[in-house]
């Protein structure tokens, strides 16, 4: 069973690992390999093994995962609901069922936190983020609607995803922010200048998503390897053919030492983030009960200092090639 630690210093507590839902609804592999009834498989096994912090957003469908989740919590039976953390998101204006750019206007924000409230079958959200920056909103409105929401009790904790250091520190001014959620891993560590050492001087948690690089810390991606037309991977400069050949580099570092620990690639990834701190919650993204259980066994790899200490003098000298997203979703990123 995972243990729980605090999220940030506001009172809320999550379990070690969360589970990422996205990929239960969207943009991995082809859609008909997309299986609700294993996809809700998949989240009571992670609740059964105390991974009970449950990640997903409005977006994703768009929609359908929260409506997905309603299910599996339903099916817990009663009592279900406080035996998981749901965490949701806001930001996107959609039309037509289509992203077309950002909008967290208090009105947007009360629409959609209304749509996720009934979509998600619950009277409240445990951890609101704001998807992406609104940069025509000022973020000190933005987290008053969501401090209203809180007064409110339509939402318990505030959280921010891939805000930079000036909109994290307004917006915790404003009303204690509980979680900053951004990308965060072996191979892309951008926050660790600036960001972690916010966030920690804060008492905000960090909620690491993409803790395998999009499944690429697993080892079982190549050069060689064809997504899926309607994969999103497609469209990452990360995921070229060429970044993909030259990106190995790391990978056989994380398959040496799990191949020395006995265990998975993925284990070894998501072990070294949880040696970064409690803190730091990983939330890996899946759709299966075996990797469910694979990811959550990543808790019982101990990494030594010395170890620690090897791999990051191995990944100080191996460059990652390509940026993360294309040019448009990076501008979204404020930093």
């Amino acid at each position: 069973m995972l243990s729980t630690t605090p999220l940030g210093t506001s009172g809320l507590t999550v379990s070690r690992l969360g589970l990422g839902c996205m990929s239960m609804s969207q943009s991995y592999g082809p859609p008909e390999e997309r299986d609700e009834t294993e996809s809700i498989a998949a989240i009571h096994r992670a609740i059964e093994l105390g991974c009970s912090f449950l990640d997903t957003a409005e977006v994703y469908g768009p929609y359908a995962n929260e409506v997905l989740i309603a299910k599996a919590v339903k099916q817990l039976g009663r009592g279900g609901r406080e035996r998981v953390t749901l965490a949701t998101k806001f930001g996107f204006r959609l039309e037509d069922g289509a992203m077309n750019g950002v909008d967290s206007h208090p009105r947007s924000i009360r629409d959609a936190v209304e749509g996720s409230l009934r979509r998600l079958a619950t009277d409240r959200i445990d951890l609101l983020y704001q998807h992406r920056v609104d940069p025509d909103v000022p973020i000190e409105d933005v987290v008053g609607t969501m401090s209203d929401l809180v007064h409110e009790g339509k939402v318990r904790f505030l959280g921010l995803s891939e805000a930079g250091v000036q909109t994290i520190q307004r917006a915790h001014a404003t009303h204690p922010i509980s979680a900053l959620q951004s990308e965060y891993s072996l191979w892309e560590r951008n926050l660790e200048p600036e960001i972690i050492p916010v966030l920690r001087e804060l008492g905000i948690g960090l909620v690491a998503f993409s803790p395998l690089g999009r499944g690429f810390l697993t080892g079982t991606i190549s050069a060689e390897t064809e997504f899926d037309a309607t994969d999103f991977r497609n469209g990452l400069p990360r995921f070229s053919a060429e970044n993909r050949a030259a990106n190995q580099a790391l990978v056989k570092l994380v398959v040496r030492v799990a191949d020395e620990r006995e265990c998975t690639p993925a284990q070894i990834a998501l072990a070294w983030l949880l040696h970064q701190g409690t803190d730091i919650i990983p939330i890996p993204g899946t759709r299966r009960r075996s990797r469910v259980e694979e990811n959550i066994a990543s808790v019982s790899v101990v990494l030594t200092s010395d170890d620690l200490a090897e791999m990051e003098d191995a990944t100080s000298r191996i460059t990652i090639h390509g940026d993360r997203y294309a040019e448009i979703p990076m501008r979204m990123i404020d930093r």
